[in-house]
């Protein structure tokens, strides 16, 4: 097998393991060997345990040794602390896009932002909408040219992903939380560093509120 094939099945792992946990397929707290999450994704155990490793620098999963891999419980003491490093991580993506993505790049922002307001609060739409909302994530910090930032917010996405699937049917405000989303985006478009930064901190500020919400029962 040759090396680019090989990282290509590590990476098509750990999308599809990244989903399974998301989506809560995989449920927090289970223990999965790797020979049965080789069987349930079809992909040879190398890619696996690679991916899994991945997953484990993401706070996704936590290696057992001659266990196999077990999927890390949702804490929302642990979902706050992060926020607080998410929120210091997104401002500094927003400003940086604002000053230095291309022309090129703010017009696929724009487009990615708009598809994502296409989504309504329909259960069957909730996967595919966190789909698009990673790829827009993922593009925005890297416009921010710093793939220091990147690396380090992405697990923090991962997580918030997943917060948000547990909790979506009770909360149905996929329209709330694009309309936050775009805005950080627009901002982004016409180079406003400072309204970018506001716009992530109004963004923050919601799903902040939201996860406290989860502790009171006032969603």
């Amino acid at each position: 097998m040759g090396g680019g094939e090989h990282s290509g099945l590590s990476d098509l792992a750990h999308t599809r393991l990244e989903e399974m946990i998301v989506s809560l397929e995989l449920s927090p707290g289970s223990i999965w060997s790797e020979a049965e999450l080789s069987l349930k994704l079809g992909i040879g155990r190398t890619p696996v345990r690679e991916a899994l490793q991945r997953l484990e620098r993401d706070h996704l999963v936590r290696i057992l040794p001659r266990h196999g891999a077990q999927i890390t419980e949702i804490n929302v003491v642990e979902q706050l602390l992060l926020l607080d490093l998410r929120r210091a991580l997104d401002r500094l993506i927003a400003a940086d896009a604002a000053r230095r993505s291309t022309a090129g790049e703010r017009s696929q922002l724009l487009k990615m932002a708009e598809r994502l307001e296409t989504f309504g609060d329909d259960e069957d739409d909730v996967l595919s909408y966190l789909r698009q909302h990673y790829e827009l994530k993922n593009f925005l910090a890297s416009c921010a040219r710093n793939p220091f930032v990147a690396r380090a917010v992405m697990p923090c996405y991962a997580m918030s992903r997943r917060f948000y699937y547990l909790h979506y049917r009770q909360v149905r405000d996929i329209a709330t939380a694009t309309r936050h989303h775009a805005e950080v985006v627009r901002a982004v478009v016409v180079g406003d560093e400072k309204e970018a930064v506001a716009a992530t901190d109004r963004l923050m500020d919601y799903v902040e509120e939201l996860t406290r919400a989860t502790v009171t029962g006032r969603l």
